[in-house]
């Protein structure tokens, strides 16, 4: 083989290798996404929703790099009942002072199917209240043509976390809420990589 073949393979598989690791950009359209919670003892359940205000995520489908930030309104939380409602915004969360709640990914382990469904561990920093929190979580996918969907369900310790425990005397809550993720936006190529 020629060195000048060799010169034209060499310059195809350069050409290919950042094809082939093109970062992409998951951006999350919040009118379509929410925040479900879920928060109770035996006897009695509060369940509600948070309303997720913006959300950017660039990843690279074939390592784990990944980066950006998903942000929830601190005092969109609603769950059917008015009084309960301002008490958890104002009082246990600190909405009036910490207006955002967000997760900055950092890391993911597993790989995204270009279509379809893929399960991935996504581990970040979670900040609410003011105070960042470690946190890895499973994340389902799926992707249809430019559309994708990420679920995830955990828990947050939020009086081990140094919130305020909502519970009184008569009624009584646990320490920790239940939190189901549903993130629904477009896939597209990130242009700036």
């Amino acid at each position: 083989m020629t060195l000048r073949r060799h010169i034209q393979l060499l310059s195809v598989a350069l050409l290919c290798v950042p094809l082939a690791a093109q970062r992409r950009t998951f951006m999350v359209a919040p009118d379509k996404s929410e925040v479900a919670f879920n928060l109770g003892d035996v006897l009695h359940t509060v369940r509600g929703t948070f309303r997720v205000s913006s959300g950017n995520v660039s990843f690279n489908p074939e390592s784990s790099e990944i980066s950006g930030d998903i942000q929830v309104a601190a005092g969109s939380g609603t769950s059917g009942n008015a009084v309960r409602d301002r008490r958890m915004n104002s009082t246990i969360l600190g909405a009036p002072q910490f207006a955002v709640a967000s997760f900055r990914p950092e890391r993911m382990v597993g790989s995204i199917a270009p279509t379809g469904d893929s399960t991935i561990e996504v581990s970040g920093i979670l900040t609410l209240h003011g105070s960042p929190h470690m946190l890895s979580v499973p994340m389902q996918l799926h992707v249809e043509g430019s559309r994708c969907t990420a679920k995830t369900h955990f828990i947050i310790p939020y009086v081990q976390w140094g919130m305020k425990d909502p519970s009184t005397f008569v009624f009584r809550v646990a320490k920790e809420v239940s939190i189901d993720l549903v993130l629904v936006g477009q896939i597209s190529p990130n242009m700036s990589h």
